[in-house]
């Protein structure tokens, strides 16, 4: 019986020290951190690599050329996929890019982004990829951190010319107020939970892609410029001036003389009848969102994503009348829930919806969009409407899509992670 009473005398003993720990530390809130991860310059300006496929880590932009499908693994590389037969697609390499985003091919030549740097690949024997050039410090170098994040821990790092950020690692950590105070201070990096063709021997990207190709030229865009490259010479890309565009272009995209921006105050039209000038012809604003842009004819198709870091603009789709490309007027919007990209294919208009899936309209009356077909229950992020099938790729999947005369059908599937 004392020994019983011992016992529960120490258990009371503890629990009453624990419990005054916990007020002198104070109670403990559990944050995402992202912290970067680094790479020597020198190892960055060698780090492009043709590998074995790989399982994907986190799925970006989709582009086509020929008879291959290349997908992007966000500030990793892109992957590589033999298209031959759209039932059945088949996985053939990994080209390891370090802080790879955006690319566009021509000709068997490859352009792709490695943060701050432009990388030429040869692309003609898949079996033999070979670099055949790297243009250093013509790209604006930024890898946002993940939304999903609470705070940004930037300790580790230390700015300078030998160190280069190629990405992030997440970790979960358990902090005071008093330690969030030390480390992060009051004002901390916080986050809130956060096609057309242009030319035949080019390949096609979706709408959230930042590279375009027009003929001789390579256009691609940063949040503040359009960098301009004169690939005359495939594998001697020439940097040219760079155009100030305005601030968060996210995308571009082509059609006859002109260059339509997406960034999130608004859509920018640009005259490229000079191709290493382009010339701004005029723009239309919006609430602040992310927003891809695709244009067919007279209109232009926006989509606006709000929330997150997109701004607190409601989502939907803008369809803008460019008629008057000196005055793009918004003719008509239609609530959505949370859309990225989207494509055109004659009548039907494609639209990832994100977490709503894939939603294909009639858009024959652009005052009177008809549904089509509603593919729920899947993840969705860019979509390319290519001549006799669609390709869409969402949450490290890649879809392909039958075209039917009232909607599409499912061809075939293949998972990447």
């Amino acid at each position: 019986m004392k020994i019983k009473f011992i016992f529960l005398l120490c258990v009371s003993f503890l629990l009453i020290a624990s419990c005054s720990n916990d007020d002198e530390k104070g109670e403990y809130e559990t944050y995402l951190v992202a912290r970067p991860l680094t790479m020597s310059r020198a190892d960055f300006s060698n780090s492009v690599d043709i590998i074995a496929p790989r399982p994907m880590d986190e799925s970006g932009k989709v582009y086509t050329y020929g008879e291959y499908i290349f997908i992007n693994d966000k500030y990793k590389g892109v992957h590589v996929i033999d298209n031959s037969n759209p039932n059945q697609p088949v996985k053939v390499a990994f080209i390891q890019i370090p802080g790879n985003v955006d690319i566009s091919v021509k000709n068997n030549y490859l352009f792709a982004d490695s943060l701050m740097d432009l990388v030429v690949l040869d692309i003609s024997d898949l079996d033999n990829i070979n670099i055949v050039n790297r243009l250093e410090n013509v790209l604006q170098s930024y890898v946002p951190a993940p939304f999903e994040v609470d705070l940004v821990d930037y300790s580790s790092f230390n700015y300078n010319a030998d160190e280069v950020m190629i990405g992030w690692e997440v970790v979960s950590e358990n902090l005071t107020a008093e330690q969030y105070q030390s480390r992060f201070g009051r004002l901390d990096i916080m986050f809130d939970g956060a096609v057309n063709a242009a030319n035949a021997e080019a390949g096609q990207g979706g709408s959230m892609a930042r590279f375009k190709i027009v003929e001789d030229y390579l256009y691609a865009v940063d949040s503040h410029n359009i960098n301009i490259f004169n690939i005359a010479d495939l594998d001697s890309p020439q940097a040219m001036e760079d155009v100030y565009a305005g601030f968060d272009i996210e995308t571009i995209f082509n059609q006859d003389n002109y260059l339509f921006l997406g960034s999130m105050r608004g859509m920018y039209i640009y005259d490229i009848t000079a191709p290493d000038k382009p010339t701004l012809v005029s723009e239309f604003e919006h609430g602040t969102a992310c927003d891809p842009v695709v244009v067919d004819g007279g209109y232009a198709y926006v989509t606006l994503r709000g929330g997150n870091m997109c701004g607190a603009a409601e989502s939907g789709l803008f369809i803008v009348d460019i008629t008057d490309v000196e005055n793009p007027e918004l003719a008509i919007s239609y609530p959505m829930d949370g859309p990225y990209g989207l494509g055109i294919k004659e009548e039907k208009l494609f639209i990832c919806d994100g977490e709503s899936g894939l939603k294909v309209y009639d858009k024959t009356d652009i005052n009177n969009l008809i549904q089509l077909n509603h593919f729920e229950d899947i993840v969705t992020f860019d979509v390319i409407p290519m001549e006799n099938h669609l390709i869409m790729v969402g949450d490290g999947t890649l879809y392909q899509y039958e075209y039917l005369n009232n909607g599409i059908k499912l061809l075939s599937q293949i998972g990447l992670k």
